[in-house]
């Protein structure tokens, strides 16, 4: 069953190779055809990572009015999620969708020299060879190595950046912190995984983060105009209508004569 997940995935990149004859433009195909069909989940990831952001004080309330009563703090929590319809674990679905594609596609591309008889692999030769791992382009000299290691970073440094974004903007300082410690930690170990990954898979991983991050970006604006046009409808309140009526000044009656 896998190596046939393999192959569909190895047809479908070689079908698009066939249109543009460039097998890093394939790979950027098939990536924007991934990104278009979990579109709609991730939408729903930040929506819930920005609902969850919102409740945040709420927890934090519940955690200083229950210290020493743990039941009662996850009683009073699973509440405040089904009022906000919340699901904590819809947030590693697309990662886990795009899991599988990510092995099946460091695998194909460690085989594409037995699948493919291509003497290049290059991607418009911005990068020379996309079977090729980091650490091999580094045996072969620092100018061969840099459009690696480009792709190192990206593939790093966006996979967390948009939790980096959505907490810059939180004013729970600890958190916050806490956030970007753990994820300078994971893109640490990100490179660390890319260092032995093919440039494909790089590649593949690196553009899908940037789209995501775009993604992102434009439901977390979607959701803060939501969210104003609802505080400037609820600040319209009806008022009772004030009638400013100014009385005239009462003229003296002219005194009759005697």
């Amino acid at each position: 069953m896998w190596d046939i997940f393999k192959d569909w995935i190895f047809d479908v990149i070689q079908f698009f190779y066939g249109f543009c004859h460039d097998w890093g433009l394939a790979i950027i195909v098939v990536t924007i055809i991934f990104r278009i069909i979990v579109a709609p989940l991730m939408h729903k990831q930040a929506r819930s990572s920005y609902d969850m952001q919102k409740v945040q004080p709420k927890i934090q309330a519940l955690k200083d009015r229950f210290p020493d009563d743990p039941t009662r703090q996850s009683q009073e929590m699973q509440k405040i999620y089904a009022e906000m319809k919340f699901n904590p674990l819809a947030g590693c679905l697309p990662i886990l969708l795009q899991m599988p594609i990510f092995i099946a596609l460091f695998q194909v591309l460690r085989e594409m020299g037995d699948r493919v008889q291509d003497s290049s692999y290059s991607f418009y030769n911005l990068v020379p060879n996309l079977v090729t791992t980091p650490s091999q382009a580094f045996s072969e000299g620092f100018g061969t190595f840099v459009p690696y290691l480009i792709l190192m970073v990206i593939f790093a440094g966006a996979t967390f950046l948009p939790m980096i974004l959505q907490q810059l903007r939180t004013e729970n300082t600890q958190q916050r912190n806490q956030t970007l410690l753990m994820g300078g930690i994971m893109s640490l170990m990100m490179l660390w995984i890319s260092w032995g990954s093919p440039a494909g898979v790089l590649l593949f991983w690196g553009v899908s983060s940037l789209i995501g991050v775009a993604q992102n970006q434009l439901t977390l604006a979607h959701c803060r105009a939501q969210d104003r046009r609802k505080a400037e409808e609820e600040a319209l309140v009806v008022k009772p209508v004030e009638v400013n009526v100014t009385r005239k000044e009462k003229k003296p009656r002219p005194k009759k004569k005697r």
